[in-house]
């Protein structure tokens, strides 16, 4: 039997319907067997400041760095806000990123899909994500890229995923499954 890797799924949208979670949903369910998504929650971290991290920080940081320190790998799935992450996405970073030296980000193999209604889908925020993930030593998936322009149409009223979309985000699943094999630690 092959080894399951644990994805911490990242949502940078915090609304219950967002169209990135319904997609983090719908990757989740095109994975293959050896890996095993799980969105982690971000909404409940309090705006990250060392004055209140030193010490004794909250049970949120704890609880969120714990989880990234327990993934194999983190799949963020992100809408674009002014051309860039939103602040929830960076705060969330910053968190993980703490105390300095003690990354829960790093070495993690990942990936960024980007996704939103209009037409360059996130490409600002794909970016500058990827950016944070370099100094955060965390091996980004390259290709393909994922920046799902159009997004709205992706759905039924139900909430499926449409048949014409599966592909696409089923060969971007699968080449994050073959870049966690091959960044894992030796």
């Amino acid at each position: 039997m092959s080894q399951v890797f644990d994805v911490a799924v990242v949502v940078g949208s915090l609304r219950k319907e967002s169209l990135n979670r319904k997609i983090a949903k719908a990757f989740a369910d095109l994975a293959p067997a050896n890996l095993k998504l799980e969105i982690v929650e971000i909404g409940d971290l309090p705006l990250y400041s060392e004055d209140i991290d030193a010490g004794n920080p909250p049970a949120s940081y704890q609880a969120f760095r714990s989880r990234l320190q327990r993934a194999d790998a983190v799949l963020f799935v992100t809408p674009e806000y002014n051309r860039s992450v939103p602040g929830v996405l960076k705060n969330a970073i910053d968190v993980g990123s703490r105390p300095y030296g003690q990354s829960s980000w790093n070495g993690k193999p990942c990936a960024v899909v980007s996704a939103s209604p209009g037409a360059i889908g996130g490409f600002g925020a794909n970016h500058h994500l990827r950016q944070s993930l370099v100094f955060l030593n965390m091996p980004v998936l390259q290709q393909p890229e994922a920046y799902l322009g159009g997004a709205g149409g992706f759905f039924d009223e139900a909430g499926k995923l449409s048949e014409k979309t599966q592909p696409f985000l089923k060969s971007i699943i699968d080449a994050f499954s073959a870049w966690i094999v091959q960044n894992q630690p030796r």
